[in-house]
């Protein structure tokens, strides 16, 4: 049963993201104190899904590729949350996160022009960009405010993006957690290097 903490948390945040939308539609303003609870459930479920599954060493690709896609249906919801909750915001900003949402499609297409999968980099400023972007959900989602923090995580968002840009580049075949395009040119040239257990 403990080998199957990862999974459990994993499928524990697939859930909490529609359940999340639900609860929005449902009660709408009177939800948002709860809604910031569930995220930061999902974002400790993240955290701890991949240091649990390395620590027990069962970190395998098959599980590392479920937590990737899991992440990008949850962040969607939360997402979704904050444009039901507060329109104008998202409205206000809609260019920059067209743009985001353009720079997210590409990982995708190049990732499998080259590799023929979908990206699993985990990197570094990936989970950088995470950590703002859940302080601007919970600027809009908990105060109804977008300004700096939303600017912040939209800045770290094409940051994150175009680091992932260069390790798909760098890579000489698919490969999961790379903490950065550095690390991706260290690969290509046949340079061994030790990953952090915390974070990849």
């Amino acid at each position: 049963m403990k080998k199957k903490t990862p999974q459990l948390l994993i499928l524990f945040r697939l859930l909490l993201g529609p359940t999340m939308i639900f609860l929005t539609y449902k009660f709408d303003d009177a939800i948002r104190s709860e809604l910031l609870v569930l995220l930061f459930l999902g974002l400790l479920s993240d955290i701890f899904d991949g240091i649990i599954a390395r620590n027990l060493n069962i970190s395998t690709e098959k599980l590392r590729r479920m937590d990737s896609q899991t992440d990008l249906i949850f962040w969607l919801c939360v997402g979704w949350c904050s444009w039901i909750l507060n329109p104008e915001i998202i409205i206000n900003n809609k260019y920059s996160i067209i743009l985001i949402f353009i720079m997210e499609a590409l990982t995708y297409v190049f990732s499998f022009a080259k590799f023929g999968n979908e990206t699993c980099t985990h990197a570094l400023l990936s989970k950088l960009w995470g950590i703002t972007l859940l302080i601007a959900f919970v600027s809009i989602i908990g105060f109804g405010y977008g300004g700096i923090s939303l600017f912040v995580g939209i800045f770290f968002g094409i940051i994150g993006h175009l680091d992932v840009y260069l390790i798909i580049y760098f890579l000489p075949k698919w490969t999961h957690d790379v903490p950065s395009c550095y690390h991706a040119y260290l690969i290509k040239k046949g340079i061994p290097f030790t990953k952090n257990i915390w974070f990849n």
